[in-house]
């Protein structure tokens, strides 16, 4: 195996709370609202980078506005869709109301907003809907199940999201039927309808996971803007470097890395399992996965995209959330539980003949963390060529023997076990 690091651009925001509060003053979504009135700020449950500073420096302009802000979960079925689970997601990423200062209202009730055209019902959390307006704050990026226009960003938000455990069900069961890009552009529209949204602090990231644009969108744009936003996430993708690979190893998944458990995009996998569906990613003939995040709390969402994963992963599996987000969503093929074996040697071993190729010694194999860190990999010896050919690729250390230890089973890449 030889280590690899691979080059991106660093489009990293320098200053954070400076760029929020520059961009949210540019905005000026407080010229809606009178002095003292009550903000209601959702915050999704996606692993975003610097997700406390940006959270915080929204909670601070309004109060520097004269406004009293205030916290919701804005993340559908996620937490086990209860109560008490949504707030502990976001408390695990220091999103409390003593980091925040300000109170975390976090409850399941909903509000109807109307009917769309396409015969929704739009829902909005019950303490938004009370409040005098709400923003949202979410990342821009692509979707795990489908490609459009507008993926995964603020139309999302205000329909899985807003729409809490209720809201995320129904909406899923018409996305079958009518396709989620276009449920999700329906159920955004009628929700801005409502005139209850002020707008949204859209959060780009770059393809070293970091803060890489902070945007101020208003509503009356808020459909174009989101457009061009994506566009411009999407043109700083990051992917494993290499044409294809015979064995991916991943060494963790977990909510807290996509809402799929692994970028589909990356992985060129769809939630359904189907191979190598998406234009651009490398093709990938098999996956291995060894182990879940820590911050994932049990959910296995994503492990039926596996082909082979460890044994170690099965006594960390929560069913009751893996079973409510793989169903809310419509998707229980992506908790089927695939293969397994005890150590990472023998999940090796009993796929390395299962690729086509006799010669055991040409099988392609590539490594990484996980979906969201591209940065630091292994890929095989065998690959040399196309890694040399390759600028922004430069090998840190190797060829050595695979890494895998007198009880078969290999340390996590980077260090330490992630447990």
């Amino acid at each position: 195996m030889l280590r690899i690091h691979q080059h991106f651009p660093d489009r990293a925001v320098k200053d954070i709370p400076g760029t929020i509060a520059a961009e949210l003053r540019r905005a000026d979504f407080a010229s809606k609202l009178k002095p003292g009135s009550r903000v209601a700020i959702g915050v999704g449950s996606r692993g975003i980078a610097n997700i406390a500073t940006i959270v915080r420096a929204v909670v601070d302009y309004w109060k520097s506005v004269g406004m009293n802000p205030f916290i919701f979960p804005a993340m559908g079925s996620h937490g086990a869709a209860s109560p008490e689970g949504q707030a502990m997601v976001l408390g695990k990423y220091k999103i409390t109301e003593e980091t925040m200062g300000c109170a975390i209202l976090s409850q399941l009730e909903v509000v109807s907003l109307g009917v769309t055209p396409e015969g929704i019902t739009a829902y909005l959390d019950k303490s938004a809907y009370e409040s005098d307006g709400v923003m949202l704050v979410g990342r821009v990026k692509w979707h795990t199940d489908f490609e459009g226009p507008i993926e995964s960003g603020l139309y999302k938000m205000m329909a899985i999201g807003l729409g809490k455990f209720a809201g995320a069900q129904y909406y899923h069961t018409f996305a079958y039927k009518i396709g989620l890009g276009a449920m999700l552009r329906a159920v955004g529209r009628q929700v801005l309808k409502s005139g209850k949204i002020l707008g949204g602090l859209a959060i780009l990231e770059d393809a070293n996971h970091t803060t890489a644009q902070l945007t101020a969108v208003p509503v009356e744009t808020m459909e174009e803007e989101e457009q061009k936003l994506l566009a411009l996430a999407k043109s700083w993708q990051g992917h494993v470097p290499v044409k294809e690979l015979d064995i991916l190893i991943i060494d963790e998944i977990g909510k807290d890395i996509s809402g799929a458990g692994m970028d589909t995009k990356v992985v060129n996998r769809g939630v359904n399992g189907e191979y190598n569906c998406w234009q651009g990613p490398p093709k990938f003939h098999r996956i291995f996965v060894r182990d879940l995040t820590r911050n994932t709390y049990g959910s296995a969402v994503g492990m039926g995209m596996a082909d082979v994963i460890n044994s170690r992963i099965l006594p960390q599996i929560d069913w009751a959330p893996t079973q409510i987000n793989s169903l809310t969503a419509s998707s229980p093929a992506a908790i089927r539980t695939p293969v397994y074996f005890d150590t990472d040697r023998e999940c090796l071993e009993r796929f390395l003949p299962t690729v086509g190729k006799h010669d055991l010694s040409k099988v392609t194999i590539g490594r990484i963390l996980n979906t969201l860190s591209l940065v630091d990999l292994e890929l095989s010896e065998n690959l040399r060529p196309e890694i040399e050919a390759n600028p922004n690729l430069r090998i840190v250390e190797g060829p050595y023997d695979f890494p895998v230890d007198e009880k078969g089973q290999m340390s996590r890449l980077g260090g330490g076990d992630g447990h």
